[in-house]
């Protein structure tokens, strides 16, 4: 099971993290119980519980949400949910202290503790651009970024979603076509902070960086390509985002 942003499921959770930002709390929990009411699949459960959780004040209301969406994410063989495993166990974690449970207060910061640990994602990997390339070339950090024309990235980043590459294709800079490669790191990479625990738990996106080259091995010629509304209201998403990149 992957992320997909046009999931119903996952923008009704959009819509309500737009309401939350305007600090329209009643109606963003409103609209996450309707999302979780909405779910048709263990993974979409996992989502959706997550964020009626964040809104529950009492914390053994929220532990119970969050026992869900461990269920529901547990049930599915994802890496997005294995990704916010660390986080889910250390918010348990959290209200059992709240609670004045140590026993189960130290079980999940030592399952948070295992969780982040395990292997990274294994890939395939995959990166998107307007650029002409070869396989063999390689992607090097020191680029502008996309979303802020003043920042030179430090990083190189690339994505285990092959749509997710195929947005960063469209909204690459330049006229040529879209271009989803193959990649393959050549060093050491991590989660991309901008993205991880920021909004959807954990990093659904599988999106990482890396200070060292990507190397290209392939090409990709199908993925879900978005229309022009779609990609109309992504620039706009991008040109009303002040956040500062962490570079």
């Amino acid at each position: 099971m992957e992320f997909n942003p046009n999931n119903p499921v996952i923008q009704r959770c959009m819509q309500g993290m737009e309401l939350a930002e305007k600090d329209q709390s009643e109606a963003a929990a409103s609209v996450f119980l309707q999302a979780w009411n909405e779910a048709g699949n263990d993974f979409e459960k996992f989502i959706a519980a997550h964020f009626v959780a964040r809104h529950q004040q009492d914390a053994r209301n929220k532990l119970t949400w969050l026992h869900a969406a461990l269920e529901h994410g547990l049930s599915v063989n994802s890496d997005a949910v294995k990704s916010a495993l660390p986080s889910l166990y250390t918010n348990m974690a959290q209200c059992y202290t709240a609670l004045g449970d140590a026993d189960n207060e130290k079980k999940y910061h030592r399952l948070a503790v295992l969780a982040g640990a395990q292997l990274p994602d294994k890939g395939p990997f995959y990166h998107g651009t307007r650029a002409d390339l070869q396989p063999g070339d390689l992607l090097v950090a020191g680029g502008i970024s996309n979303y802020q024309s003043d920042v030179v990235m430090n990083h190189i980043y690339f994505t285990g979603l092959v749509n997710g590459a195929g947005l960063a294709a469209a909204l690459a800079k330049g006229n040529g076509p879209e271009r989803v490669y193959i990649v393959e790191p050549t060093g050491s990479f991590e989660n991309d902070p901008n993205v991880t625990d920021k909004k959807f738990p954990g990093n659904p996106t599988r999106s990482y960086r890396s200070t060292a080259p990507l190397k290209i091995t392939g090409e990709v010629a199908d993925w879900d390509r978005l229309t022009p509304e779609q990609l109309r209201q992504w620039r706009e998403k991008l040109a009303n985002n002040k956040g500062a990149i962490i570079n």
